[in-house]
């Protein structure tokens, strides 16, 4: 069973079909438009007076339509002072259309304009945008049909605005991103037994079809670079541990890229330092930094970015079994570092470990961000409202919690010091994978500090937002694709030329 919605564009005189959306402000007046009659008003003051409806923001009213409109009902959506409109409200707007439509409505224009006059082009993109985004689900493994349920939804939506060839190129690049959000979205949703870490490479090598070259290193390529760490946390599952260089070359050439890199532990048991049953079987979604990573190269290339971008995931699982990593046990990482194990389920530093190390020898960036489902700890500081930000560069920090309030997926920058650098030192090594239950989310990313050298760096801890089930205005479904479009918009608004 398969969700497709169609979205196109059209100029506001033209006829509609299906349901009609209309946009009404506080100041309860419709859009001036052909396809809505006088009657239309008039209709809409009445049943407002009923049901209270005053144009509030996220606010809808849904009537019959009146006499001499196409359409077979008029959705009445209200966005409050128009004037006060920011890009992601407008993206939202489009995501509480898109949920307010019922399922059995297969088609259904929405009139981009209000009363004091039309959106502009981007405007309509944006809204375009959170269509797409809201009407995101994942069930294709479900047999079986709830009672009323047709199976695959099908929608076609008319967007009608006043410059149907400007909103259509504008949609062009968001369209791109969201694809790039579904990508990751799917990889998240994914069981673990389907998506190993060969397989979630295979998918990464569907980016060449857009013109991303990508490589995959195999175990022995790995143990020929020394990456001991992250070897080691696959070395209990029966699945082979991949690295994937996704390298999409937009900008000019030579120039220094940026680097994207993904934690990718398609499942984690802990290892022998074994989780709690319960709620196990989400830890297949931790691989989402990893997924974010894929979708934003997806979201570069299928937009053309006018940039130098290479992603980079580390690809494993983490099982227990006779051959796994130990408590105790003392890595060589491809650093040439010692790292004393004292809890096998802090496994995804050791992963990025080696392969920010590699990111940084190999490819010599201007900028790198990682992001992981790295510690509970930072869902205890920051919910799953923001993800953590860890940084040794204030650009770039700033950067990102840019890109984050324009895009909704929104960061919180956190310490970094020497204080909290000495609990991770070790009796027996150069350091311990871990310094202990205070602090957990510093420590981890003081860990990460250590492979990064003087390179422009942020870590992003994304273990309450990459999972995070709160469907929300614009998420239909678990797995929230989360970091696609805050990626895509620090390489537009910082690396583009």
């Amino acid at each position: 069973m398969s969700d497709t919605i169609k979205i196109s564009f059209a100029p506001l005189s033209a006829p509609v079909s299906g349901l009609l959306v209309c946009l009404v402000g506080d100041d309860m007046a419709l859009p001036q438009v052909e396809s809505l009659p006088a009657s239309a008003g008039a209709l809409l003051g009445r049943a407002a007076a009923q049901d209270g409806f005053k144009g509030k923001s996220g606010s809808f009213l849904d009537i019959i339509a009146p006499e001499g409109l196409a359409a077979s009902r008029l959705i009445a959506a209200g966005i409050g002072k128009s004037a006060d409109w920011k890009e992601l409200d407008v993206i939202r707007l489009g995501g509480a259309i898109c949920a307010r439509l019922p399922d059995a409505a297969n088609e259904a224009s929405v009139v981009l304009a209000t009363a004091s006059g039309p959106l502009s082009a981007d405007e309509a993109a944006d809204l375009a945008l959170g269509l797409r985004l809201r009407f995101y689900s994942f069930d294709r493994y479900k047999t079986k049909k709830k009672d009323g349920d047709t199976g695959s939804r099908k929608r076609s939506v008319t967007l009608l605005v006043a410059d149907e060839k400007a909103a259509r190129k504008a949609f062009k690049a968001r369209e791109a991103v969201a694809d790039g959000v579904d990508v990751a979205r799917d990889l998240v949703n994914e069981p673990p037994n389907v998506l190993f870490p060969t397989e979630f490479a295979k998918r990464a090598g569907d980016l060449a079809r857009l013109g991303v070259d990508v490589e995959v290193l195999n175990e022995k390529d790995l143990k020929k670079l020394g990456m001991g760490a992250l070897l080691a946390v696959g070395q209990g599952s029966a699945r082979d541990s991949h690295v994937v260089v996704m390298r999409w070359e937009g900008g000019k050439d030579g120039e220094a890229p940026v680097c994207l890199v993904g934690k990718g532990v398609c499942f984690d048991s802990g290892g022998i330092s074994l989780k709690p049953g319960e709620g196990m079987q989400d830890m297949k979604g931790d691989m989402g930094g990893a997924a974010a990573v894929v979708g934003a190269m997806h979201a570069l290339a299928a937009r053309k970015a006018r940039a130098n971008v290479v992603g980079l995931i580390g690809l494993v699982e983490n099982m227990p079994d006779g051959n796994a990593y130990r408590p105790g046990d003392i890595l060589t990482s491809m650093s040439g570092q010692t790292i004393e194990m004292i809890n096998t389920d802090a496994e995804g530093r050791l992963v990025l470990a080696d392969v920010l190390w590699y990111a940084k020898d190999r490819f010599k960036p201007k900028a790198m961000v990682n992001l992981a489902t790295l510690t509970g700890a930072i869902i205890v500081a920051l919910g799953q409202e923001n993800a953590g930000l860890f940084s040794n560069n204030d650009e770039v920090a700033k950067a990102l919690t840019e890109a984050g309030l324009t895009t909704g997926e929104k960061v919180w920058r956190m310490p970094l010091s020497a204080e909290y650098d000495k609990l991770i030192d070790s009796q027996f090594a150069d350091m311990k994978n871990t310094g202990g239950r205070y602090g957990g989310a510093i420590t981890a990313a003081q860990f990460l500090q250590r492979f990064v050298g003087e390179i422009p760096w942020a870590h992003l801890d994304v273990a309450g937002t990459a999972m995070n089930s709160n469907k929300g205005d614009i998420n239909r479904s678990w797995g929230a694709g989360w970091g696609v479009r805050l990626l895509d918009r620090f390489v537009a608004d910082g690396y583009e030329r």
